[in-house]
């Protein structure tokens, strides 16, 4: 099997936010960087079924040069190449131009499956799987808990988590995209082989202006900011038939919660 996964670089969750002049995005110059975790469970997976159905795993990542420290990662944790789709403002964006820019930087490679951690750290969006799938014409399924691959007979057995404790079994075709859900597995750590074996791998480079993908975005993030906490107390008084109604007024209208 031929496996494409993507793994997205986001501030580490520890890292001290701070916001640019106008709210545009955060300052990244005093700032740590990690592999989405989310994306973590999708790269573990891609492993597992390489290991059990032999083939390649290929990690793809977009974002400015320091980027491709999450591609080495991803190798140093079995990965056999890497894609780096080169763009220092990507964050600009929306979730449309991403998935058509990483579907146009992968659209050659004919992956048989293609894996997709189930939303980012940063902006969480949830949308690069779903728009992925579509861009490429292939079917998708998200929320993924258990895959069983049947490779000669080319079709898939997925393990779906729905709402309220429930969990859905489908069957897909191959090729296909995936989106799967945080916990399906525990990721691997990198080990000192596989690090020193990362440094021999291959890191292709595509300048995402070359694919030709327009920059107009189809959505917009108008500003950035730190929510400023507040406290209010209001007492309700009166009999309890007309707290209970004022109570469920204000619910309704004020919190929107009913």
């Amino acid at each position: 099997m031929k496996i494409g996964v993507f793994v997205k670089q986001v501030p580490a969750k520890d890292a001290p936010l701070a916001i640019v002049e106008g709210g545009a995005w955060i300052r990244e110059s005093d700032i740590g960087f990690e592999t989405n975790e989310p994306d973590s469970y999708a790269l573990e997976e891609a492993l597992r079924l390489k290991e059990k159905h032999s083939g390649e795993v290929v990690a793809i990542s977009m974002g400015p040069e320091r980027a491709k420290q999450t591609i080495k990662e991803a190798l140093a944790k079995g990965a056999d190449r890497g894609i780096h789709v080169a763009d220092n403002d990507f964050f600009k964006l929306d979730p449309l131009n991403s998935a058509r820019s990483l579907a146009a930087a992968v659209k050659s490679q004919n992956f048989d499956l293609i894996l997709t951690g189930l939303q980012s750290d940063d902006q969480g969006f949830g949308q690069t799987g779903v728009l992925l799938a579509e861009l490429l014409g292939r079917p998708h399924a998200t929320i993924i808990m258990a895959i069983e691959v049947d490779a000669g007979g080319g079709r898939m057995k997925l393990k779906r988590e729905l709402e309220a404790g429930w969990f859905q079994w489908v069957e897909l075709p191959l090729p296909a995209v995936l989106s799967i859900q945080s916990g399906i597995n525990k990721p691997r750590y990198a080990t000192l082989k596989g690090i020193m074996a990362a440094k021999k791998k291959e890191i292709a480079t595509v300048q995402r202006v070359s694919l030709g993908i327009p920059d107009s975005p189809t959505q917009r993030v108008e500003r950035i900011y730190v929510p400023q906490k507040t406290k209010k107390t209001e007492f309700i008084t009166g009999q309890p038939k007309e707290i209970a109604s004022k109570l469920i007024e204000k619910l309704r209208h004020e919190a929107r919660v009913l």
